[in-house]
């Protein structure tokens, strides 16, 4: 039965309030009547204002909230509805959560998840549909994750919460929303999810992609198979802090063609972090060589 991203995130927001007596919600907007849109409507109604709360506009603040609270047994989940007001807490997100766990020898664990909304749509205007991924997986300590399909928020949500003892934040593309998907019953539900996976299988060229870049290279990929027969291996980054780069070795190995597709912009961002993983562990396995190989691995960007 197709499940919309929406509903995913919804029911792991009520999943996680229900399974785990210690876990709380909060953020600007969760109990409005938009909820987020719509992925914590009715859940204060169910489980009450001392579990999911508003927020003033105070983002640093309230994120240094959830370091005091995850240190004292509480599993904050904190919503932010545009990534870039992860701007105003910066010094929390960067000198706080990612480095206490390091700072204080492992003597402390700081498992904690942050959900923030990225991407271009309707009026949001540049100050509100940045894509600043690369940003944050840049910053040691943080697991910073793109869930490209409701399978993926159910399964990610469900490991970071329920297992993951470090702080994670995840970025959801507000056009992703409204697109349905269908649930997978045969995926290996032992296996840790924060990482790279194979989403389809193929041998002439590879894509590497995150977010809803994603699902446009498998229509992308439908399309070329459909036309000319060309079989397109797609790799689902979804963890973009921690991409396993022996997967895309492998990958590359045998489509010898490599396309990465990112949502951020390609100088500096996550398109170079995978062209450097093969430029400088398999250059050769590239079917371009001398200066024909600056064109063999393409990076896209799009927002």
């Amino acid at each position: 039965m197709p499940i919309t991203y929406r509903e995913s995130i919804a029911q792991s927001m009520h999943s996680a309030l229900k399974d785990k007596q210690n876990s709380i919600i909060y953020g600007l907007g969760v109990t409005d009547f938009t909820g987020i849109f719509g992925t914590t409507l009715n859940l204060e109604k169910k489980f009450g204002s001392d579990r999911i709360f508003d927020t003033p506009l105070s983002e640093e603040s309230m994120t240094g909230f959830s370091v005091g609270a995850a240190l004292n047994g509480i599993y904050p989940i904190h919503i932010y509805i545009r990534v870039d007001f992860l701007m105003l807490a910066m010094n929390q997100i960067v000198n706080s959560i990612a480095k206490y766990k390091y700072m204080y020898g492992e003597l402390y664990e700081l498992p904690l998840l942050m959900r923030a909304i990225i991407g271009r749509s309707w009026g949001q205007g540049a100050q509100h549909s940045q894509s600043l991924q690369s940003l944050f997986a840049h910053i040691p300590g943080l697991t910073v994750i793109m869930p490209s399909s409701a399978q993926s928020v159910l399964d990610n949500y469900s490991y970071a919460i329920n297992k993951y003892k470090s702080p994670v934040l995840s970025l959801e593309h507000r056009l992703l929303y409204d697109f349905s998907f269908n649930l997978d019953e045969k995926r290996d539900i032992s296996r840790n999810p924060l990482t790279s996976s194979i989403t389809r299988a193929g041998k002439d060229v590879t894509i590497a992609a995150t977010s809803i870049m994603v699902v446009d290279a498998k229509n992308a990929a439908n399309f070329v198979k459909e036309r000319s027969g060309i079989e397109v291996e797609i790799i689902d980054l979804n963890c973009v802090s921690h991409i396993d780069g022996e997967l895309l070795i492998k990958s590359v190995k045998k489509t010898g063609r490599l396309i990465v597709a990112d949502t951020g912009w390609a100088s500096f961002g996550v398109c170079a972090e995978v062209c450097r993983i093969i430029s400088s562990s398999s250059p050769g396995d590239l079917k371009k060589t001398g200066s024909e190989y600056l064109h063999g691995s393409r990076a896209l960007s799009y927002s």
